[in-house]
C-alpha cells in the first residue's frame, strides 16, 4: 500500500515539496539564529552568497544573501539537469527560492551567544536541512548540484571532497575577515557534513541474502521491478528439511524498504538478512533522480 502510495506521482509531489519547504524553513532558521549572529559562514553557494553580502557591504553596496543564492544557482542548475533530472532541478531550485524568500519574510533571533553552541547546534541543523531536501528527492541546490552530478557519474558518494571545497571557501574568509571566525566556521561545515554522510546514503551498498520457499517466484518479480540481478541457489531448511531457495542480491541502500515490501508480498515468512558491501565491482543499475 505504502510503496504504490509513493510511486503515485501526486503524491510523490506533494512528500518532495513538503520537505523543501520544511528544509528552506530550516536553512533560514540556522542563517538567522546561529550562522549570521555568530559571524560564520555556512559552506557551498549560500556561503559564498554570505560572503558576497558581507564584502560588498564593506564597499558601501549590498548584493544580499539572498539575492546572492539565486544568482548562483541558476546556472549550475541549468547545467546539471540533463543528468539528474527536470524534476530535481524544479524541486531544488524551489528549496532555493523558498529559503531566499523566507530569509526577507521571517527573522529570527539568537539563540547561544557562546560561539561552540552556534558551531555544534547550527551545524547539526543545518546538516538535517540538507538531508530533509535530499530524502525528499530534492536539494538545497549550490554544490549539492554538483555533488550529486558527480555521484551519479561515478556510484560514490563525494561529501568528504566537497567538505574540502568549503573549506579553501573559508580560508578566503578568514584572510578578510579573521581567523577565529574561519575556524569556527570550518567546524560548523565538519558537523554539517558528517550529519549529511550519517544520514544520507543513496550511494551506499549492502549485500540482501534471502532464504525463501518461492525462489523464482520472488527472483522474477523483483528483477521486474528493481532492475538488479540476483543469484538463486537451491537449499534445504535445516529445521523444516523442505526444499528452499537461498538469494543474493547487491542493492543501495536507500531501496531496502520497497525492496522488502515487495519480498513479503511473494513471500510472507521470507528471512532477509542483510549486511554493508564493502567493494563491489561489476555493472550495477541505479535508478534515476526523479
Amino acid at each position: 500500500m505504502w510503496k504504490k502510495l509513493r510511486r503515485d506521482k501526486r503524491v510523490r509531489n506533494l512528500m518532495t515539496t513538503a520537505a523543501v519547504v520544511v528544509s528552506a524553513l530550516l536553512q533560514t532558521f540556522v542563517i538567522q539564529a546561529f550562522i549570521k549572529p555568530a559571524g560564520l559562514l555556512s559552506g557551498g553557494f549560500t556561503g559564498v552568497a554570505i560572503l558576497v553580502d558581507r564584502v560588498t557591504s564593506l564597499f558601501g553596496f549590498n548584493i544580499s544573501t539572498s539575492l546572492g543564492m539565486i544568482l548562483l544557482n541558476i546556472p549550475v542548475a541549468w547545467a546539471c539537469s540533463r543528468s539528474i533530472s527536470r524534476r530535481f532541478t524544479f524541486f531544488s531550485l524551489l528549496q532555493v527560492f523558498l529559503a531566499s524568500a523566507f530569509l526577507k519574510i521571517f527573522h529570527f533571533s539568537p539563540i547561544f551567544e557562546d560561539a561552540i553552541l552556534n558551531v555544534i547546534y547550527g551545524g547539526v541543523l543545518y546538516g538535517f536541512a540538507i538531508v530533509l531536501a535530499l530524502r525528499g528527492n530534492a536539494s538545497t541546490g549550490g554544490t549539492d548540484f554538483i555533488a550529486l552530478y558527480v555521484s551519479n557519474k561515478t556510484g560514490n558518494s563525494i561529501w568528504a571532497h566537497v567538505f574540502l571545497g568549503n573549506v579553501i571557501l573559508l580560508c578566503i574568509f578568514g584572510v578578510i575577515f579573521g581567523w577565529d571566525y574561519a575556524g569556527y566556521s570550518i567546524l560548523f561545515q565538519f558537523v554539517g557534513t558528517k550529519v549529511i554522510s550519517t544520514f544520507h546514503h543513496r550511494y551506499d551498498r549492502v549485500t540482501l541474502q534471502v532464504t525463501t520457499a518461492k525462489g523464482p517466484e520472488l527472483a522474477s518479480k523483483y528483477v521486474k521491478a528493481f532492475r538488479h540481478g540476483i543469484s538463486c541457489v537451491d537449499a534445504v531448511g535445516g529445521y523444516s528439511k523442505k526444499k528452499m531457495y537461498l538469494l543474493h542480491t547487491v542493492v543501495s541502500s536507500y531501496e531496502v524498504a520497497d525492496i522488502i515490501a515487495l519480498f513479503h508480498e511473494v513471500d510472507e515468512h521470507i528471512i532477509v538478512n542483510m549486511f554493508k558491501t564493502q567493494q563491489f565491482f561489476g555493472t550495477f543499475y541505479r535508478a534515476p533522480m526523479e
